[in-house]
C-alpha cells in the first residue's frame, strides 16, 4: 500500500509546483501589460521583462540564474497593437519552462507554459 501512498504524494506535489508555475506566469503577465501600458512604454519588451522577472523571482530556476527574457525558462515579449476598441493597446506574452520535477511514466517532465495578455493604453 505504501509505494501507491508514495506515487499519490508525488502527483499532487507535482501537480502543485504546476499549478504555482501557471499562476506566476499568469500574473507576471498582468503585471508585465500593466507596466507597458502607459503612453510613453507601449510595448516596451525591456520594461516587460523587468517586471516579469520580478513577479517571478520565487520560481526555482528563475530565482538567481536568469537575467534576461529572450531564452527558456522565460521569454517576455511586448508589442504595441491595435485593441479591441480600435485605440492603442499593448500586448505581452510570457513563456516559462518548469522545472523537471519527478518523472512520472505517461507525464510530461516539464510543461511550457505560456499567457498572452492585452490591455489597452493609459493616459
Amino acid at each position: 500500500m505504501s509505494p501507491w501512498i508514495f506515487l499519490l504524494f508525488v502527483g499532487i506535489f507535482d501537480a502543485g509546483f504546476y499549478y504555482y508555475a501557471a499562476i506566476s506566469t499568469a500574473n507576471a503577465a498582468r503585471v508585465a501589460a500593466t507596466y507597458t501600458s502607459d503612453g510613453l512604454a507601449l510595448g516596451d519588451s525591456g520594461l516587460a521583462c523587468t517586471a516579469a522577472l520580478e513577479e517571478m523571482r520565487q520560481l526555482p530556476n528563475i530565482k538567481t540564474s536568469v537575467n534576461s527574457c529572450n531564452a527558456l525558462p522565460l521569454i517576455v515579449t511586448a508589442q504595441s497593437v491595435t485593441g479591441p476598441d480600435g485605440g492603442p493597446a499593448t500586448q505581452v506574452t510570457v513563456q516559462y519552462r518548469t522545472v523537471n520535477l519527478f518523472v512520472i511514466p505517461g507525464l510530461p517532465g516539464q510543461m511550457t507554459l505560456k499567457r498572452t495578455v492585452q490591455m489597452k493604453q493609459r493616459l
